[in-house]
């Protein structure tokens, strides 16, 4: 199996895989001790007759460390490169074994009854609100939104925000007939006398630019005589024609009764019939309508509009003093003090939260655990081995050590049981 270049390990990994290293000779230097100690007590038995527990001892110490060397490598690799059955069980299983892995902790760990559990004891309204309550906590969270939410507005695309302004626009304000609409609440105001107001605004509005406008009469009227009319009747025509204009608006504000404001009302009652009723009246309106939202004009205003707002929100939120950021923070921390202290808060914020929980894991379980199975298929199946031996493999050195340890007991065990009753 080839190996990953060590300068391509991360430096956990190049630690692991240096201590694997060091048990790896500490385990075949046990295996050393064993053979030297067996060729010399065998080698020397029939002068000294005691090294025959030596050589017993040292006989199954190899044995043991042999038999652990080749369980331990079977797991990752064909011991001596044979391809012995039943060796190279991690690669040659490792979608199993990804598969089985996925069962395992969809079974014990995303189940309902477990997460629900879990959840019923961590205190989690009372432990988030403890943390947002602290300034420097609500503040780092307002900062870390806020650098969302610039990220979203610098992601969004300008021309798409806008077209789909457009169409929600048009979907709820376009499509929908004002007619009968504006006609129904232009009718509930006259009955109601309601407009009172707005008329009286507009004649003191005509009244004000009446008194300040006086040159712009003159020649309304007589621009309009034939040429021979004295310069002075075109004169004395227009200021007659101001003059009047200025006495029936301060007539029309005087008179609260006065045949103007009835001839208003009037007007505005059969407008507000001739809305709900009359076709020519509401395809006019609905005419209008259309022609101002498409305008060119209206678009760029609301194209200027967007780019406005999209630049001051971008403004508040890298601005950490901005009245939006203190806001946002000095919200947070409320929340934090209020689940900390109101019970009933806290009680249906865990509520909640166990609820989407237990609601996610019971829809998503298989899915999350699927996504163990198929990330694993999809690893290589050497550097899976490898990353695996990198993880476990110096444990599993400690049981060749003790392999070697336990088998050399066995032989001396096994030898001195074997002399004393057999001779």
């Amino acid at each position: 199996m080839p190996r990953t270049p060590t300068a391509l390990l991360s430096p956990a990994d190049r630690e692991r895989r240096r201590a694997l290293r060091v048990m790896k000779g500490v385990a075949l230097g046990a295996l050393g001790v064993m053979a030297v100690l067996f060729v010399v007590a065998f080698t020397l038995q029939e002068q000294y007759p005691w090294l025959g527990y030596v050589r017993a001892a040292a006989e199954g110490g190899m044995v043991g460390a042999l038999a652990d060397w080749f369980a331990v490598t079977a797991l990752f690799r064909h011991p001596l490169g044979i391809p012995i059955p039943h060796t190279a069980i991690i690669p040659r299983r490792k979608d199993e074994i990804g598969r089985t892995l996925g069962e395992f902790v969809e079974t014990n760990f995303l189940d309902a009854d477990v997460v629900r559990a879990k959840l019923d004891s961590a205190a989690i309204a009372q432990t988030a609100g403890a943390w947002l309550r602290e300034p420097d906590h609500a503040e780092s969270l307002a900062r870390e939104a806020a650098t969302m939410g610039a990220g979203v507005l610098r992601a969004l695309s300008d021309d798409e925000v806008q077209d789909l302004i457009s169409d929600l626009a048009r979907e709820h304000l376009l499509d929908p007939p004002w007619a009968q609409a504006v006609g129904g609440w232009l009718e509930r105001i006259v009955a109601a006398d309601a407009h009172r107001g707005a008329i009286d605004l507009g004649i003191d509005s005509i009244a004000t630019w009446l008194g300040g406008n006086r040159d712009a009469f003159i020649g309304l009227v007589s621009r309009r005589l034939p040429s021979w009319v004295p310069s002075v009747a075109m004169r004395l025509v227009d200021d007659t024609v101001y003059h009047e204009a200025v006495k029936f608006v301060a007539a029309v504000q005087a008179d609260p009764a006065h045949p103007a404001r009835a001839a208003i009302d009037a007007y505005l009652g059969r407008l507000a019939g001739n809305l709900q009723h009359d076709p020519a009246t509401i395809a006019r309106l609905e005419d209008a309508k259309s022609s101002v939202f498409d305008s060119p004009r209206v678009r760029e205003l609301a194209a200027q509009a967007w780019h406005t707002a999209k630049a001051g929100l971008l403004a508040a939120l890298d601005d950490a003093q901005s009245p939006l950021r203190r806001r946002l923070t000095a919200a947070l921390t409320e929340v934090g003090d209020r689940l900390t202290t109101d019970p009933a808060l806290q009680r249906r914020v865990d509520d909640r939260v166990t609820d989407a929980a237990v609601f996610f894991v019971t829809r998503y379980r298989h899915e999350a655990a699927s996504l163990i199975s198929d990330t694993v298929a999809k690893w290589d199946p050497d550097e899976t081995t490898e990353k695996i031996e990198l993880m476990v493999g110096r444990d599993l050195q400690y049981i060749r050590l003790n392999g070697t340890i336990v088998g050399a007991l066995a032989g001396l065990a096994i030898f001195a049981v074997a002399h004393a009753f057999l001779g």
